[in-house]
């Protein structure tokens, strides 16, 4: 059976570069970083040359830079470690209704366990964010605003830089959770998110799963989330995973500065996609048409269900999503496609197709060849 892969906001596959400067971490050079002989020695020489590398992409201090397990670990600690840094300074907190889980839920948690109050800021129908619905919920006992920079649902870009600098205004700590956003779109350096914390997941470009990194703007110091030992300068416990962080770093600088995801190729793709999304009478695209990163289409069908929908698809060999990875299997609707005003049936027959580096003109044509005929097959008779 033909195999069509189009579900790179999910996971990528790892380069094969990558992996090469991964193995001599795994058979040479495998001490424990924070041994004292010569062999942990040489290992934390590795892991010191590593955060400088990481820290010459993002232009930032190499003290500014904490290597996690991946975004789930990096926007924990970003959301949790802050607000209870921050507790006595205020209460208060923001996000938005689209954030991923590894946000929402942290928030979540504080608001009922720990005493804090949430805004959750509203999107619009193609799921963008209102900068001014933010300076709004600003009060004086703000501390932390969390906002995603593009969302792993439907590719929707946030104003982060906007955003950011309204918080910086007010004095309010700004986390961007940057995952989707890191070799799919133009980046120059941290500073232009204008924002204080910054996630990033090495398994969206071509890295290692179980790699990630969060950037802590300095003087800033969030309460660590995994207690044990003082590693990372007593800001993430365990010993550090050098073959994974190796990983996360070589992707860094092979596809960060130039993103792997090329608009130039794979943008004509999606619009053949909405293309032919918009004339299925079933089927509605979600999102935007302009504020979206370049490999991402979402739709919603009516009078089926996501798990139906899936099913069919992998049924010809085409891998897609209904949505977050992480909620694979999940029989909750999308609560992004909620938040955008979708009803709670067709918010349960969401549809994503996230195209990358190996995405084929061919292998779309496949697939909008066989798109109308899946969605009429599983489509529930009325």
């Amino acid at each position: 059976m033909r195999s069509v892969y189009l579900d790179y906001n999910a996971t990528t596959p790892p380069d094969s570069a990558v992996l090469a400067d991964m193995e001599p971490f795994f058979t040479d050079i495998w001490g424990n970083p924070s041994s004292v002989h010569h062999i942990g020695r040489r290992a934390r020489a590795c892991l010191d040359d590593f955060r400088d590398r990481a820290a010459t992409v993002f232009n930032s201090k190499p003290s500014e830079i904490v290597f996690t397990s991946g975004g789930t670990e990096s926007n924990n600690l970003a959301v949790l470690g802050t607000a209870r840094l921050l507790r006595d300074k205020g209460r208060h907190l923001i996000t938005s209704t689209i954030e991923h889980h590894a946000v929402l839920h942290c928030f979540d948690y504080l608001e009922r366990f720990e005493g804090f109050q949430v805004t959750r800021l509203p999107v619009d129908s193609s799921g963008r964010l209102d900068p001014e619905d933010l300076r709004n919920a600003i009060t004086d006992s703000t501390t932390l605003v969390s906002v995603m920079a593009a969302n792993n649902e439907t590719g929707v870009i946030q104003p982060v830089a906007e955003l950011g600098r309204i918080c910086r205004e007010r004095g309010v700590i700004f986390h961007t959770d940057a995952v989707q956003w890191f070799g799919k779109e133009p980046f120059h350096d941290v500073a232009q998110f204008n924002a204080d914390l910054v996630s990033i997941c090495a398994h969206k470009f071509h890295g290692p799963r179980g790699a990630g990194a969060l950037y802590i703007r300095s003087p800033l110091q969030p309460h660590p989330t995994a207690f044990g030992g003082a590693h990372e300068s007593e800001r993430r416990a365990g010993t550090e995973n050098l073959p994974a962080i190796a990983g996360l770093v070589s992707a860094m600088e092979r596809f960060i500065p130039v993103p792997v995801f090329d608009r130039a190729v794979l943008e004509p793709l999606r619009i053949k996609i909405i293309d032919t999304v918009n004339s299925i009478e079933s089927a509605t695209f979600r999102g935007s048409l302009t504020h979206s990163l370049s490999n991402t289409v979402s739709f919603t069908v009516t009078g089926c269900d996501s798990i139906a929908l899936m099913a069919a698809l992998d049924m010809e060999g085409i891998c897609a999503s209904s949505g977050s990875a992480c909620a694979a299997g999940s029989l909750e609707p999308s609560h992004v496609m909620r938040a955008m005003g979708v009803s709670e049936a067709e918010s349960n027959a969401l549809v994503r197709f996230s195209l990358g580096r190996e995405s084929t003109n061919e292998e779309i044509d496949y697939l909008l060849k066989l798109l109308p005929g899946i969605l009429s097959q599983v489509k529930t008779p009325e």
